[in-house]
């Protein structure tokens, strides 16, 4: 009894220290000062609902700001009149919560308020909930239990928290992904937006919205700045970071999750062996992969390698994207694919910052605008041919339809002016996979060019790369506020 009450006592103190808001009225300096995602607006007016009843689940890789959106949302719940002493936010990962429940630590939280009977209406956050085992099934019982509490979860196994959140909080749980920073947050957080010009393209007798600039070196300066730095809030304003990048990458994020996170959540006992894959995976990123090649250049088995490869995308480390046909058809054996790294900077920690001029900055470009489409969980995948009497050839990025699984659109991504100089030379594939299935329009990107070229074949519009990432990265954010029909 001593016991328990001792521990009881040193949990409520630790409660008081991580919510300075309950005596102070305000949440950290530190954080008030930090520059909020723009995914803030998304997520705040789901964490504020009452009408529905069901606890929020913040997924997303390390580092990209989970903790500090929920700090954000902690400080606009106070700004919009909420008592601080409503509001609750528990680390699960703090070693003295450890094994300690849910719903235990949420009662300790209002003794600690001396609410213990309260029935007023309470915001609870859990921080890295996936460390408390059977959490889905704690959180479930929470919202089904306390009908006057809004609770919000996060933690960084994405695809584990997605698949237990599936499994038991089906009606009961919200899933919002956090991905790493676009191009088009990142040109807002330091704030150079006014550098952008929005535009209108006219696409097949209808009119779309683009970006222009008004400073294109300026924006490709800032394009390869992101491709080296920008997945993390904390880089982007670290001078310090940036100049050791790997340090704070490699240690904060690749480690943990390749040494803490995966062998937790699914019994990796080879480490020094997915680590290698990975930093393969990363040094490679935007090539064409096979499962037979991969096995032959790490020395692991087809089947391990597989699951490695499932396991990174698990940990939002990379991204796999399916080979199509010149009709975009998936070929029916597996036999070649894509793996991206979701995040360009990750293969600067690992290495070294690239510039325009580096051997692999089509790779990294490539890298660069497909980050900006994963979040999206789009049909998307490259086309690539050379079978029976079909001349070789590639498309970058094409879009399929879910209902007819034709494509829609097509993307050739150049980080490079020659194909606006001479597009007949230049985008045979393009032309190619355009004629195959009736595509009257396309976009190719360019260094710095930009205009339509009418072919015999269709319609060729150029954009800036950084132009191009930045409207995707722009228009994934209004989907992601759509889908929650905000």
């Amino acid at each position: 009894m001593i016991y328990n009450e001792l521990i009881e006592k040193q949990v409520i103190g630790r409660l008081r220290v991580d919510n300075p808001w309950w005596t102070e009225n305000e949440i950290d300096s530190v954080y008030a000062q930090m520059h909020p995602r723009l995914y803030l607006d998304i997520f705040y007016p789901l964490v504020v609902e009452s009408e529905i009843r069901r606890a929020i689940i913040l997924m997303g890789p390390r580092r990209v700001g989970k903790t500090v959106m929920l700090y954000h949302t902690i400080q606009q719940l106070i700004a919009d009149g909420v008592s601080p002493q409503n509001i609750i936010y528990i680390s699960v990962e703090t070693p003295i919560y450890n094994k300690i429940l849910l719903e235990q630590l949420f009662n300790l939280a209002k003794q600690a308020l001396g609410k213990s009977n309260s029935k007023e209406r309470f915001y609870v956050f859990f921080d890295e909930i996936q460390y408390l085992k059977d959490w889905e099934i704690n959180l479930k019982s929470l919202v089904d239990t306390y009908h006057h509490v809004k609770f919000v979860a996060s933690g960084s196994a994405a695809a584990e928290l997605k698949k237990r959140s599936n499994e038991s909080g089906a009606g009961r749980f919200t899933d919002f992904h956090l991905p790493p920073l676009t191009f088009y947050e990142y040109v807002h957080l330091k704030d150079y937006s006014q550098l952008i010009i929005p535009t209108e393209i006219e696409w097949n007798h209808h009119t779309i919205q683009g970006n222009s600039t008004i400073d294109i070196s300026k924006l490709n300066k800032l394009f390869i700045d992101y491709i080296n730095y920008g997945g993390y809030p904390e880089v982007v304003f670290s001078q310090r970071i940036q100049e050791d990048p790997g340090q704070f990458i490699r240690h904060d994020i690749i480690d943990k999750v390749l040494l803490r996170d995966l062998p937790s959540l699914y019994g990796i006992t080879d480490v020094q062996e997915l680590n290698s894959l990975f930093t393969m995976i990363a040094y490679h990123s935007g090539s064409q992969f096979s499962y037979q090649g991969l096995s032959k250049d790490s020395g692991v088995k087809k089947d391990t390698l597989r699951k490695y490869i499932q396991y990174l995308e698990a940990a939002f480390l990379v991204k796999k994207i399916r080979r199509a046909d010149d009709t975009a058809k998936e070929y029916r054996r597996e036999m070649l694919f894509k793996l991206y790294l979701t995040n360009p900077s990750l293969r600067c920690a690992l290495f070294q910052p690239i510039d325009e001029h580096d051997e692999v900055i089509g790779n990294m470009v490539e890298t660069a605008v497909y980050a900006q489409w994963i979040p999206r969980n789009v049909n998307i995948a490259y086309a690539n041919w050379n079978e029976g009497n079909r001349k070789k050839g590639e498309v970058d990025i094409v879009g399929i339809s879910d209902d007819r699984l034709k494509p829609e659109w097509a993307v050739e991504v150049k980080w490079s002016n020659k194909p606006f100089a001479n597009p007949s030379a230049e985008l045979k594939s393009l032309e190619t996979f355009m004629r195959t299935n009736n595509l009257s329009h396309a976009i190719v990107t360019s260094i710095s060019e930009e205009g339509k070229k009418e072919m015999a074949y269709g319609s060729l519009h150029f954009m800036p790369v950084a132009c191009y990432s930045y409207t995707v990265g722009e228009n994934t954010l209004k989907k992601t506020k759509e889908s929650f029909g905000l």
